[in-house]
């Protein structure tokens, strides 16, 4: 099962960032709990940039494939921190993550009532309409007193609150196992089609579903449709895919699905197809230190009319090894010139940095009526970027601080 537990602090200090940690410890058995920092998210604006939101379009994907999230709370005059709402918003405006998304809330504080206040805030807000969670109803992890239920290497020592919140997360994780057991009839299994022995007459032939299915599953590239809304219709279940796509993406938009960086992009080509500017775009990149070709066509019915974008994305090294190794061997005589193309000298080099579901960045495209071969400029890869998506850098916290209460004030009290 995996947790994503966010901290709903920014502060330096926190007795709810150690509850945290002391969870993901001592529940390691039972779930892969990934501990997020809250800090790492621009202030809640409908005017920050998209070029800005890179982080937030890495929490909202975490949210996606975590079975379940952990909502952490001080209390602050009464309520949950500013930082916390922030984020609260990032995940509620113009996006649906967290609906029907299994969601706990757990609190710490120095007074002893614990977080109460707070949590019942907290509670409130992710089952209000814009977030729409599925809430654990009937457990309530209140843990009053933090600098003497807590031991100086961070365990809660309190066999009482420590009971509660086993018993909690326990329920908590069965509470997720529910909704996974009842949505598990409605997605399609990535190994076969919901109906095996159902066969698509086309003009050239007959195929069964699971063929269709196989054959998708056995070409050596993946494809990617985007439907004519705009939203992520469908993605090959190639096991060797070079960019990673989860299945709670399916029908989100395509700003949602892609990174920030890669949106403005992506939503010109999409664009160009819909007014029938262009019909194919191709995209040349570096990916993952291979050298990739990424192609978008325009989907239009006998018609003409717009159905979608189809994207195809492929490694050429194998391709560019046999012309290296002169696998064609000389050209015959009599075989016409082949067309020459211009080199493309702005090719891209991916920004490994944003993930694998969308990595390349604004490049000049090359763009024509016809499917073309472009040529690869030498341009070299960026040993120096991070491929992964930015996992949480929220190292743990020494609890022995003796300075602890006077440091934090009234920030968890």
């Amino acid at each position: 099962m995996k947790i994503l537990a966010l901290v709903g602090t920014n502060a330096n200090f926190s007795y709810n960032r150690i509850l945290l940690h002391y969870m993901k410890k001592h529940f390691n058995q039972m779930a892969d709990i990934e501990v997020y920092e809250i800090s790492k998210l621009p202030a809640f604006s409908v005017d920050v940039p998209l070029s800005e939101q890179t982080e937030v379009w890495n929490l909202k994907q975490k949210v996606k494939e975590a079975d379940g999230v952990v909502f952490s709370t001080p209390e602050y005059d009464h309520g949950i921190p500013a930082a916390l709402k922030s984020a609260t918003e990032w995940l509620s405006y113009k996006t649906e993550v967290l609906k029907h998304k299994p969601c706990m809330v757990v609190g710490v504080s120095y007074g002893r009532q614990a977080s109460a206040r707070s949590q019942v805030q907290m509670r409130q807000i992710l089952i209000s309409p814009d977030c729409d969670a599925n809430l654990l109803p009937g457990h309530e992890v209140l843990i009053g007193g933090a600098s003497r239920v807590f031991s100086k290497d961070g365990r809660l020592i309190n066999d009482e609150m420590r009971d509660n919140l086993e018993d909690s997360f326990t329920n908590f994780i069965e509470y997720i196992q529910v909704f996974k057991n009842f949505e598990g009839g409605d997605k399609m299994a990535y190994k076969r089609p919901t109906i095996s022995d159902a066969y698509i007459n086309f003009p050239t032939g007959r195929m069964s579903l699971r063929e269709v299915q196989q054959i998708f599953s056995t070409i050596p590239f993946e494809i990617d449709l985007v439907d004519s809304s705009d939203r992520f219709a469908w993605f090959s279940d190639n096991k060797h895919r070079l960019q990673e796509h989860s299945l709670a993406s399916l029908n989100e938009p395509v700003s949602q699905v892609h990174s920030p960086k890669s949106v403005p992009g992506v939503m010109k080509i999409i664009n160009s197809f819909r007014s029938g500017e262009e019909d194919i775009v191709n995209r040349p990149v570096w990916l993952n230190g291979e050298r990739v070709l990424i192609q978008y066509y325009a989907l239009r019915d006998i018609d003409g009319h717009y159905l979608g974008t189809i994207k195809f994305t492929g490694s050429v090294e194998f391709i560019l090894a046999l012309f290296e190794n002169n696998a064609w061997g000389e050209k015959p005589a009599d075989m016409p010139a082949a067309p020459v193309f211009e080199d493309n000298d702005d090719a891209p080099v991916a920004d490994a940095s944003t993930g694998a579901s969308e990595s390349e960045s604004e490049p000049a495209e090359q763009t024509s009526s016809e499917p073309v071969a472009p040529a690869f400029s030498a341009v070299a890869e960026d040993d120096t970027t991070d491929a992964s998506t930015g996992a949480s850098e929220s190292g743990s916290v020494d609890a022995d601080d003796e300075t602890a209460d006077a440091t934090t004030g009234a920030s968890e009290n």
